[in-house]
Formats: structure tokens, sequence, C-alpha cells
């Protein structure tokens, strides 16, 4: 594993760390490719569960409706 030294606190860190363990500070040699895999892997599993809710909140009204409608045109 290669490690570089922070410019911040001088601890040694991995060059694919996101962040320093020990100060925070952002690692510069992090990709924008990496940012993306990681993002869009954790806003996936969180759109899927707003997609699922919205879903069945929909499938709620509809039957609702449907439910009323057959009350008054019986």
């Amino acid at each position: 594993m290669k490690q570089k030294k922070c410019p911040q606190c001088k601890n040694l860190i991995s060059i694919k760390a996101p962040t320093c363990l020990y100060c925070g500070r952002p690692n510069k040699f992090v990709t924008k490719d990496y940012i993306n895999r990681k993002w869009n892997k954790e806003y996936s599993s969180n759109s899927n569960f707003y997609n699922f809710f919205t879903f069945k909140y929909l499938l709620f009204i509809f039957i609702f409706l449907l439910v009323i409608l057959f009350i008054l045109f019986n």
C-alpha cells in the first residue's frame, strides 16, 4: 500500500484515503472518479428507497380513490 505524508499534520496516510485520519484534511490524490463511484453507490440505495416510498404512497391514494368511487356508485 502506497502512503504519503499529510501536508497539514505530517502523519502517513494512504494515497487512496479520501481524508487524513488524524486531521480530516481532504486528500488531493483522490480522483474525481473515485468520489463519483462512492457517491453514486450511496445515492443509488437512497434513491431506490425514495422511489419505493413514492410508489407505495401513490398506490395508497389510488386504492383510496377506488374505494370512494365504489361507495359513491353503489
